[in-house]
C-alpha cells in the first residue's frame, strides 16, 4: 500500500538560475543550469534520525560525475554548491546560502530536515576509490567519508546523460538526482517500499514550466523496520522505481 507517511522529504524548492554557481557543472564542456536541491517534510519527521545541524553526510550520483551533500535545517532555506575543488581523493565543498528572489530577508521554516546540495566531482578525483569530502557552511566545517565504489565508471568532468541517478547517504537515506526544469521540481505523490526497492510515484505537473534542463535532488526516507533495508543498503541491490511526472525509469541505488 503507498504510504506518503513514509516519505520525509520532497522536493519543492526551486532555484531557478541560468548557470551553474562556480564549480558546480556536471559537465566540462559547457555549464548547466543551477541545481534544484530538496528539502521539505510532509509531516512526519526527517528522512532519518534528526541530527544535528552541524552534521553533514554525503552520497555518490550520476555514475560518479556528482554528490551529494545532506544536511539539516530549516527545510525552505536549502544551501546550494558555491565551490568545489580537488586534492588528490580530498574535496573541499563550500556550501552557502541560497539567493534570495527579492531584497527581502529570506524567512526561514524552524524545523530540522535533511536538505541535499548537489555539485560536480573534480576532474582526477577517482570514485572507485575512498573520498574524503570537507565541507563548510557558514562557520560550521565537517568531513565525512564516501567508499570507493567499482561500478562508479564515469569519468568526473566528462558530459552527463542526464538519466536519473540515486545514492544511500545513510541506512534510511537517499538522495535522488532528475533532470529537468528547474522551476517544475519533482513532487512526490508516494512511496511504497517492497523486498529490494521501492516504488516513488510523482504529480504529473500542470503549471508552466522553464524550459531549461537542471539537476533536481530529492530527498527520500525509509523506514527502519524493514528488514531487507539495511542488506539492501549494503548489497547495492536497492532499486528505485519511478511512476509518473514523467520520470518513469528503474534507478539503481549506489552505495558509498
Amino acid at each position: 500500500m503507498t504510504s506518503p507517511s513514509r516519505l520525509v522529504l520532497a522536493a519543492s524548492t526551486a532555484l531557478a538560475a541560468a548557470l551553474l554557481v562556480a564549480g558546480c557543472a556536471p559537465t566540462s564542456s559547457a555549464p548547466a543550469p543551477a541545481p534544484t536541491s530538496s528539502a521539505t517534510s510532509d509531516g512526519s519527521g526527517s528522512a532519518t534520525q534528526p541530527r544535528g545541524e552541524d552534521d553533514v553526510e554525503a552520497a555518490w550520483l550520476d555514475g560518479g560525475r556528482m554528490f551529494a551533500i545532506v544536511t539539516w535545517g530549516s527545510s525552505t532555506c536549502v544551501p546550494i554548491v558555491d565551490e568545489v575543488t580537488g586534492d588528490g581523493q580530498k574535496v573541499t565543498v563550500s556550501l552557502i546560502d541560497a539567493p534570495s528572489s527579492d531584497d527581502a530577508v529570506r524567512a526561514c521554516t524552524d524545523d530540522l530536515a535533511a536538505r541535499a546540495s548537489v555539485g560536480a566531482i573534480p576532474e582526477g578525483v577517482d570514485p572507485t576509490k575512498d573520498v574524503e569530502f570537507i565541507v563548510t557552511l557558514g562557520d560550521v566545517t565537517d568531513d565525512v567519508d564516501l567508499d570507493g565504489n567499482p561500478d562508479l565508471t564515469a569519468t568526473p568532468g566528462s558530459s552527463t546523460d542526464y538519466a536519473p541517478s540515486a545514492g544511500w547517504f545513510d541506512d534510511e537515506g537517499v538522495v535522488l538526482l532528475t533532470w529537468g526544469s528547474s522551476t517544475c521540481p519533482p513532487i512526490v505523490e508516494g512511496l511504497e517500499e517492497q523486498a529490494g526497492g521501492a516504488t516513488v510515484t510523482f504529480t504529473t505537473e500542470d503549471g508552466m514550466c522553464t524550459m531549461d534542463m537542471a539537476p533536481r535532488a530529492t530527498v527520500l526516507g525509509f523506514s527502519d523496520d524493514d528488514d531487507d533495508s539495511d542488506d539492501d543498503a549494503d548489497d547495492g541491490e536497492f532499486v528505485l522505481t519511478l511512476v509518473g511526472g514523467n520520470l518513469d525509469a528503474t534507478v539503481p541505488v549506489l552505495r558509498g
